[in-house]
């Protein structure tokens, strides 16, 4: 895992529930290394080989039971060290492909797998020039960025060449350049698909997609910037769209050659066409949104005339995907029946955060289960296109869908959000 990973709370908590040895490999020191010696250890993400002699020299004599990738810095890495050290993960060129969006339109395409047209511009073309040669409305995006960073919307030649020169001075960014190298060096730009859009989490179990949960997106996603907020699941789709919708998922880790861990997938639903799969990812959801999960098992205990489910205590998605890693059983859990939701709260204009004011108001809403800023007071903000964080998360749980909706809006609607300018 990145050391800027929101990850590391979940998976240290799902190890101790477990009981399994749990090794962190990241990019620096781990604050916690000193807390917790011979668990954490400082791997060089560019340099394989020797990220997996330390894990060697780590693990020792114990027995490596599987490579875990918390974030999509790290789906390639977690690929090239289970090769090298011979335990189960999706090949390098499946887990680069979910890292390279050229080169996952290329296999979708191939496979006949729903997506949208494209095509790929080096970033040092002459924006007009390019402008001419698309169809409108289009989609930009960088080849190599997640999380909607430099995902841009553009309706004529105009906005296209505003949205170019925008996206290369993201790209220009030094980090940037020097973490992706020559995938910085491009633009994807698709046909914009008309619909509404899902999110689906899953688990790879013996090369088949297994969907553990789909979320509804109620914000409508139609640019110019595709910040998602809301995330409610269990959807209310017909029962039709849902299995539709997981076709297309299971169609798509196919087609990439994932064989194995977790998937999330962000798919559009045309009014009167297919589910067409926009992104997949060969990691779970990103950000603190796991929270919103909860899985139990279902047994089944014998009475004289009929089985019974019997429900055991729910786990966390990360407890769940340690378990896949480390061997365990996992195809008895399944999606608690509860509602559930997240709301990723966005950042409304850039400059210095002072103050998320209104938390107990908000969390004083009924079905409000929590609520996490997650940047600190003082520290500089940045929305979409160019930013790539949240200000925080909020968590409710309800009887349905609708109810956790309107509580998540309830709640956003009482923080006051205080941004001095720089």
């Amino acid at each position: 895992m990145p050391t800027h990973t929101y990850r590391a709370s979940a998976y240290l908590a799902a190890a101790g529930r477990l009981g399994i040895g749990l090794l962190i490999g990241s990019d620096r020191k781990q604050a916690l290394s000193d807390h917790a010696p011979g668990r954490t250890i400082a791997l060089d993400f560019a340099e394989p080989d020797a990220a997996a002699q330390s894990v060697r020299a780590a693990v020792g004599a114990r027995p490596l039971a599987g490579i875990v990738a918390t974030d999509d810095d790290t789906v390639v890495l977690a690929a090239q060290l289970a090769a090298r050290l011979g335990v189960n993960g999706n090949t390098v060129e499946s887990a680069g492909a979910t890292r390279d969006k050229r080169r996952m339109r290329e296999l979708l395409a191939a496979r006949w797998v729903p997506s949208p047209a494209f095509r790929i511009f080096p970033i040092g073309i002459e924006p007009g020039e390019a402008a001419r040669e698309v169809r409108y409305p289009c989609v930009l995006k960088p080849v190599c960025l997640s999380a909607s960073r430099g995902v841009i919307r553009s309706n004529d030649p105009e906005e296209f060449a505003l949205a170019y020169t925008r996206i290369r001075s993201i790209l220009a960014d030094p980090v940037i350049h020097m973490r992706e190298g020559e995938a910085a060096e491009a633009v994807l730009v698709e046909d914009y698909v008309e619909g509404v859009e899902v999110a689906v989490e899953g688990l790879i179990e013996d090369g088949v997609l297994r969907v553990l949960a789909i979320f509804d997106k109620p914000d409508p996603l139609e640019g110019p910037f595709f910040e998602e907020t809301l995330y409610v699941t269990p959807s209310v789709l017909p029962d039709g769209r849902q299995a539709e919708i997981e076709r297309v998922a299971r169609d798509g880790a196919a087609a990439l050659g994932l064989r194995t861990g977790a998937v999330h997938a962000e798919l559009r639903l045309e009014a009167s066409g297919p589910a067409v799969l926009i992104e997949m990812a060969a990691r779970s959801i990103g950000g603190l949104c796991s929270r919103s999960l909860r899985f139990i098992e279902e047994r089944t205990a014998c009475s004289p005339d009929r089985v019974l489910p019997a429900l055991a205590q729910s786990i966390s998605l990360e407890e769940l995907i340690l378990r896949q890693a480390a061997g365990l059983p996992t195809r008895a859990w399944r999606r608690e029946s509860a509602a559930t939701g997240v709301l990723m709260i966005p950042i409304p204009r850039p400059g210095v955060l002072e103050e998320v004011a209104g938390g107990a108001a908000a969390c004083s809403v009924a079905g409000i289960e929590d609520l996490v800023v997650s940047i600190p007071a003082g520290q500089r903000v940045v929305p979409l296109p160019e930013g790539d964080r949240y200000l925080g998360f909020l968590f409710a749980r309800g009887e349905t869908p609708t109810a956790v909706e309107e509580a998540l809006r309830a709640a956003h609607s009482r923080l006051e959000i205080r941004i001095r300018p720089e």
